[in-house]
């Protein structure tokens, strides 16, 4: 029952016990006992079931009628909405401020990198930059797909060089790094040659400046293709080498069928052209020690992670490595990836409007769910002990809705208060 009530129609409770714990707080309950407590809630679910039914309506009917009963976990704070382009990341520096971006995909983007300022998004670290000129690759911002404060007195700027998800434009495909106290581009770093596929969608970014002369970095390429990989970057020579190009762990699961909203997330066009949803390496993490990295393909709901070490050794042969990575399990299908200081992992799952956390030694579990988080995208810890997440409707688009945008502005950031600390990257 609580399989067919809860995961199918989207409640954000998917366990009677949680449910319990969380409408009174008393020891859990034996079963006769916890069965006279979720009737009245099992019998709304059915009534609003059976009313969709008669109505011709889908899921997010049925999650509506009931979302005010059944949010789960800290309450939802909105930071702020968007009624202009929709975003995709966010991240909290250790002074607090919050910065966003807007890729390139199809809306008009007048800046691709922006920074909340007394509530209103302004273009960062200035509207110059954010003009994007083919003809100068490596000092325009084409499409920043994500931006990262490094805890270490810099934002960073994670350029895709690939608006429309075209191919990436030659040499445009780059780390840019902002000091935070001048708002001054202080470093370029561009992708070379040799590390860039025909179709390398350069993703998300993790940061360590406890190896190497300058820090590492680690970027996932979520191909559209479905093959994808993780590049390592040297910061201090711009060096950078691909690893696990193609492994399973890195590329679209070919069993996975997401379902959003109650509706199977297909490529589906104009002309009624089906394709599957096939997008490979997107979220990716680092533990607080820095020796565990951790990443999942965007199709697939399942979580792998490597020894970092491995991945920066060149001696380490792509079989041995690839023997290395470890499954970890079902987490739901996610976008972001985070972790804090305290090792706990945070995954987004966007068939279910909710993020999870997996605890050191522990298991997944419900961190938060809500109707209103359609898509939760990038996560950011921030150091005032909240998790931050843009919600954007990417599963909306045109491209997944037979070429009606089915998204509905605002876009929104939100935050939980979750009690921890970033994890460190020094």
């Amino acid at each position: 029952m609580k399989a067919i009530v809860y995961s199918q129609h989207g409640l954000p409770i998917s366990d009677a016990k949680s449910l319990y714990a969380a409408e009174v707080d008393k020891p859990t309950p034996g079963p006769r006992d916890l069965l006279v407590r979720i009737r009245p809630i099992l019998q709304s679910t059915l009534a609003a079931v059976a009313s969709a039914a008669l109505l011709g309506i889908g899921t997010p009917a049925i999650a509506s009628a009931v979302q005010d009963s059944t949010h789960f976990g800290p309450a939802l704070e909105t930071v702020a909405m968007f009624n202009g382009a929709m975003p995709t990341g966010v991240t909290v520096s250790e002074d607090g401020r919050i910065f966003v971006n807007f890729p390139r995909w199809g809306d008009d983007v007048p800046f691709t990198v922006g920074e909340l300022r007394e509530g209103k998004v302004v273009a960062y670290p200035d509207p110059a930059v954010n003009r994007a000129d083919p003809a100068r690759p490596r000092e325009s911002f084409l499409s920043v797909q994500s931006v990262v404060a490094d805890g270490a007195g810099h934002v960073w700027a994670l350029d895709t060089a690939a608006p429309g998800f075209a191919n990436p434009i030659p040499g445009g495909a780059k780390l840019v790094a902002i000091d935070l106290k001048s708002n001054r581009i202080v470093r370029t770093v561009v992708f070379p040659a040799e590390v860039m596929r025909e179709r390398t969608y350069v993703n998300d970014v993790r940061f360590d400046f406890r190896v190497g002369k300058a820090g590492v970095a680690y970027v996932t390429d979520s191909s559209l293709s479905g093959v994808g990989g993780i590049i390592v970057v040297d910061l201090d020579s711009g060096s950078a080498v691909r690893r696990l190009t193609g492994h399973p762990s890195t590329s679209a699961d070919p069993l996975f069928h997401p379902v959003v909203e109650g509706k199977p997330m297909e490529a589906r066009d104009a002309a009624g052209k089906v394709s599957p949803f096939t997008v490979a390496s997107d979220g990716i993490a680092l533990s607080p020690d820095g020796k565990t990295l951790y990443y999942s393909p965007l199709s697939s709901r399942r979580l792998y992670s490597v020894p970092t070490a491995l991945l920066r050794d060149a001696a380490t042969s792509e079989a041995a490595l690839g023997a290395a990575v470890l499954d970890l399990g079902e987490k739901g299908a996610s976008d972001g990836l985070e972790t804090d200081a305290k090792g706990t992992v945070y995954a987004s799952d966007y068939e279910h409007n909710a993020i999870r956390v997996l605890a050191p030694q522990g298991k997944w579990k419900t961190l938060v769910q809500d109707v209103r988080m359609l898509w939760p995208d990038t996560l950011s810890v921030g150091p005032d002990g909240y998790l931050y997440f843009t919600a954007n409707q990417l599963h909306r688009q045109a491209g997944f809705q037979g070429g009606m945008d089915r998204r509905q502005k605002p876009y929104a950031l939100y935050r939980v208060r979750i009690d921890a600390a970033p994890a460190p990257t020094r």
